[in-house]
Parts: C-alpha cells; sequence; structure tokens
C-alpha cells in the first residue's frame, strides 16, 4: 500500500507540473519557429519525461506493486529499494524515449511543421500521425508487448532478476515493453498539440483500459481503426 501511495503521489506531481507549465506556456508567446535553441531543446526532454512519467507511471503500477511483493518474500534487498531501482529502470526507459521525441519535436519546428500550439501544421503529416498510430494498435509486435504488460505476474515470474542490478534490468525491460505496446499513441501529441493535456489525459485512460481491463486488447483495436479512418479524412480535407 506504501508503495502503491507514493506511485500516485509521483503521478500527481507530474500532473501538477504539467498544469503549472501549460499555463505558463499559454501566458508567454512562444518563440519563432526557427528560433528554437539548444535551451529550449532541453525544455523539451523536461516536458516529454515529466509527461511520460504522468501518462506511464499508473499503467506500470501493477508491476511496480508485484514486483515489491515477490521482493518481500524473498531474502534481499529492502521494499523500498527494489521499488526505487525498478522505477528507476522503468523511467530510464522512457526518458530516453522522452530525448527522441524532444529532438523529434525541435526538428519539426525547424521545419515548420508544428503550429505555435506544438500540433501538426500540415494535413498530410496530421493525417499519416493518425494513420501510423491507427495500423499499429493492429500489428504483431502490438500486441506482443501489450501481452507482456497486461501479464504482471507472468512478466515477474520468467523475467525475474536477483540483486539491485537485476531489478533495474527487469524495470528497463517492462519500459521497453511498453514503449513497444504506446509509442505509436504517444507521438498522437504531435497531431493534436503536445501540451494539450486533454488529449494527454485521454491517452492516458486509453493506456489504462488497454492494459488492465479485460476488453483493453478489444478497445484498442477499434480505436485504431477510428484512428486510420480520422487520418484518412484529414489527408483528403486538409491535404497539404
Amino acid at each position: 500500500m506504501i508503495v502503491a501511495g507514493g506511485v500516485v503521489a509521483l503521478t500527481m506531481l507530474a500532473w501538477l507540473y504539467l498544469i503549472r507549465m501549460a499555463r505558463s506556456m499559454a501566458a508567454m508567446a512562444m518563440p519563432e519557429m526557427n528560433m528554437w535553441a539548444v535551451p529550449d531543446l532541453s525544455m523539451l526532454v523536461v516536458m516529454w519525461s515529466v509527461m511520460m512519467v504522468a501518462m506511464m507511471l499508473p499503467t506500470a503500477a501493477p508491476m511496480i506493486v508485484l514486483a515489491t511483493g515477490a521482493a518481500r518474500r524473498r531474502a534481499g534487498p529492502s521494499v523500498w529499494l527494489i521499488a526505487t531501482v525498478f522505477l528507476g529502470g522503468y523511467l530510464v526507459a522512457w526518458c530516453a524515449f522522452s530525448v527522441i521525441a524532444a529532438f523529434a519535436q525541435f526538428w519539426l519546428h525547424r521545419m515548420a511543421l508544428l503550429s505555435p500550439t506544438m500540433a501538426a501544421s500540415s494535413g498530410i503529416l496530421g493525417g499519416a500521425i493518425l494513420i501510423n498510430a491507427g495500423a499499429y494498435q493492429w500489428l504483431p509486435l502490438k500486441e506482443s508487448c501489450l501481452a507482456h504488460c497486461r501479464s504482471p505476474m507472468h512478466f515477474v515470474m520468467t523475467e525475474w532478476r536477483e540483486g539491485t542490478r537485476g531489478v533495474f534490468a527487469m524495470g528497463l525491460r517492462h519500459g521497453l515493453f511498453c514503449i513497444g505496446c504506446c509509442w505509436a499513441l504517444m507521438l498522437l501529441l504531435f497531431f493534436a498539440g503536445v501540451m494539450n493535456l486533454v488529449w494527454v489525459a485521454a491517452l492516458s485512460i486509453l493506456v489504462l483500459v488497454e492494459k488492465v481491463v479485460r476488453a483493453g486488447p478489444i478497445v484498442g483495436r477499434l480505436t485504431g481503426a477510428a484512428l486510420v479512418v480520422w487520418g484518412v479524412i484529414v489527408i483528403a480535407a486538409r491535404g497539404f
């Protein structure tokens, strides 16, 4: 319960940070797209990292709690250490994804393909993002990664590693499975606006449903079909 409470508290802190950042960005004028520099890139990395914590940490809570519970039944490191190290490995994976996403956003701004609200300004780009996310929902790789994320007990039984290094590797591996499951959905923020908190919340709920609800995979596939249709409509209506 204490570990679960810590996950909830960390998630709430991340959301509070996002809300504060969104308000600050709305209150100030964004720099011209061709004026972005290295400090702006650093800000983007922080923004994406905090966003991934807010969105993905709740979905990892069952795995974190199960891993620490398994550690309690072993004569290994303390529960707190296990939880912290496992969470560290998980977040390292998502922070690496955040760096890639920040560089992608930086490049898209440089190419004037994003609006000042950090949403796709090109119909082709927006439609391609939607179609990519929708089609990926039906691919075997998505299904395989989602199966790992939906089966915490199976993951702990088959991937358990002793010691702090082993637990870190477990957290990192679980994070990589989560990235394999959700990366295309995360890129939808480039369509809607990276700091569009309504979309951030909606995607968080969708990912949570996919991972913990019995009908989650079906919901994911239906959502994928809808995204493909939406993408085609966007390209047809907006074009370039």
